[in-house]
């Protein structure tokens, strides 16, 4: 299929299918990737990152940087506690956010972690149990509760709530933030050049000498991630960056340099499954020690751009982080706006010809 046929595929089909457009499994695949003809391809791979054991030391942004050649930014501050990046950009493919709060505001965001918590979220999974436990924001409960985590917080046998139940005066809530590598990808659904690819370990990847700069892509990211060089830039200037997910090194069987060198282990590499495994028993370990403000991001499969290859655990609502609560790929919607589209044409079209009709008798 050539790159334009693939592009109209997209356009009038909607959000496309991470498994096909990987061809997960399949004999070219394998083959592609140095595997036995039959062999499937391994799971798809992401990042969990712990947003409750960040201390905010940029080793993510410094190694990604080092290792993927980007421009610094400059070290002026931006007003914002100590962050000197500000966002996401064609620069900058990891950025540690810095969140300053009072008691009050903790306060509340407990609160509404509470709430979260009474809609039956998380669970952790019991031992003769293989049922996928639900998780928190973003993350669709498949079934009934299997571990009352309360209860077993509070028996002889389970553990013991902590003094992190009490709300502190002031904290920093710090974050490394990343592209999200989303299921339905609207940045691969818009490109029109083929340079967005789906790589074969679920990843998405832009290729800086097949990119045209038109910048479609920019406004197909519900995230706001994706964003062009300038045009005065020493290397791919006026194309397209954001993170690949180190596919370089992800080919050579190693870890993206970001989760090499962060030293808390905040962020985690791995099978995606295993990363949300561990986010929803981490969230459960934080509900179960009082900190009922935990909660995971774009670990479900129901939202829309169908769940994300970047797990967070967050200790507030997304949108403290600058993350949007409810992402929606524009990609998802085309094939119905073209119906709408289609149809007002044709009604345009029968109006017209009646009104001409009639105004020939």
């Amino acid at each position: 299929m050539s790159a334009l046929t693939s592009y109209v595929a997209r356009q009038f089909g909607g959000a496309g299918d991470p498994a096909k457009e990987a061809a997960w499994g399949t004999r070219a695949a394998t083959e592609r990737t140095g595997g036995a003809p039959n062999e499937p391809l391994a799971e798809r791979v992401g990042f969990f990152t712990d947003t409750s054991i960040c201390i905010g030391c940029k080793a993510c942004e410094v190694a990604c940087k080092e290792w993927n050649r980007n421009p610094e930014d400059g070290y002026g501050l931006t007003g914002h506690s100590y962050d000197n990046t500000g966002e996401l950009g064609s620069d900058t493919w990891r950025h540690v956010a810095f969140v300053e709060q009072s008691g009050e505001r903790i306060a509340a965001a407990r609160e509404s972690g509470r709430k979260l918590v009474d809609l039956g979220m998380p669970s952790v999974r019991s031992a003769a149990s293989t049922e996928t436990p639900s998780g928190a924001v973003g993350v669709q409960p498949e079934t009934s509760l299997d571990v009352d985590v309360f209860a077993l917080a509070s028996s002889p046998e389970g553990l013991t709530p902590t003094a992190g139940s009490d709300v502190p005066d002031f904290r920093w809530l710090m974050s490394s933030d990343v592209c999200k590598h989303c299921t339905h990808a609207g940045c691969l659904d818009n490109c029109p050049t083929g340079a967005i690819f789906r790589s074969e370990f679920g990843t998405v990847v832009i290729q800086a000498d097949v990119c045209n700069g038109c910048g479609y892509c920019v406004g197909g990211c519900p995230f706001g991630v994706v964003e062009r060089r300038e045009k005065d830039a020493v290397i791919n200037h006026g194309n397209a960056q954001k993170c690949t997910l180190c596919y370089d090194r992800l080919t050579e069987g190693q870890t993206p340099a970001c989760a090499q060198t962060c030293p808390t282990t905040s962020i985690k590499f791995g099978p995606l499954s295993e990363m949300t495994r561990l986010a929803e028993e981490r969230v459960a370990e934080l509900h179960a020690r009082g900190m009922t403000e935990a909660r995971l991001y774009g670990a479900g499969s129901d939202d829309g751009v169908g769940g994300t290859g970047s797990v967070f655990l967050l200790l507030d609502d997304p949108e403290v982080y600058g993350l949007p609560p409810d992402p929606v790929a524009p990609s998802r919607h085309l094939a119905s706006s073209y119906k709408r589209m289609l149809a007002a044409a044709g009604g345009m079209a029968a109006a017209a010809a009646i009104a001409f009709v009639g105004g020939g008798v």
